[in-house]
């Protein structure tokens, strides 16, 4: 699918509303979307991918199925057995401290990461230095005040997040599976942008709507506004030369 497009848009949708019913369809779907999206900058055959937080391998199998050497480090031990189907290589270890030598990734990739971490500037600082000089890194993250900012608590995040978690309880009789401050984080794209523009390690490629159809890039340089309307922040670094 093109990249970026109404059908593309539309069919990531709906297969998120299928998350739960069909996991396999829905993630499925998003990991060719992005490894599609990674080899727009630098082919992947043949090189060294890391997958930080990629839960249970969706996209560390897309990745191989494109001939990369593609290694998984997920910190959660559920989320790397779900459904049965840890892939292979597989390490149960922490983004913040990667057991990686430095400059080892080709690329260096995290999906819907970055708002389940306390401290998403350290956590960016791994992903660079396991990435070689001129090496790419894929950061795509929900901002707190995306309409899916809540996640399954959403869009009543908006009234607070007590109050949203609360009405959970109420409507599905259980807790939900993300507590902010806990595994869930506000995370926001302005100063998310302001930090990696900063930095002197790495050079930003490309700031834009994830899954927006249209003006992908543009709605992110608007103050205020990219802050609700970008709904999930995709960065593209190229780290710089030593």
């Amino acid at each position: 699918m093109r990249d970026p497009s109404i059908r593309r848009s539309v069919a990531l949708f709906r297969a998120f509303l299928r998350e739960q019913s069909d996991p396999e369809h829905c993630y499925g779907l998003l990991a060719r979307d992005a490894a599609g999206q990674v080899e727009r900058y630098i082919p992947v055959e043949g090189r060294t991918v890391v997958d930080i937080g990629g839960g249970s391998g969706h996209f560390t199998e897309e990745f191989r199925r494109r001939g990369a050497h593609c290694y998984l480090f997920e910190p959660d031990a559920t989320e790397l057995h779900a459904g049965g189907r840890r892939p292979r290589g597989a390490v149960l270890a922490d983004g913040y401290l990667l057991p990686l030598a430095d400059g080892v990734a080709d690329v260096c990739f995290a999906s819907n990461v970055l708002e389940h971490v306390a401290d998403p500037q350290t956590f960016l600082s791994e992903m660079v230095r396991v990435t070689r000089p001129d090496g790419l890194i894929y950061v795509s993250f929900t901002n707190w005040l995306s309409p899916w900012g809540g996640h399954e608590t959403a869009p009543w995040h908006y009234l607070g997040a007590d109050r949203a978690s609360a009405r959970y309880r109420r409507r599905t009789g259980r807790a939900p599976k993300h507590t902010l401050g806990v595994n869930l984080f506000a995370v926001h794209i302005g100063p998310t942008l302001r930090h990696v523009r900063a930095r002197d390690d790495v050079q930003l490629v490309a700031a834009r709507s994830r899954y927006w159809p249209f003006l992908a890039g543009a709605v992110t340089r608007v103050p205020g506004l990219r802050e609700f309307a970008t709904w999930n922040l995709l960065l593209i670094l190229r780290r710089c030369p030593s």
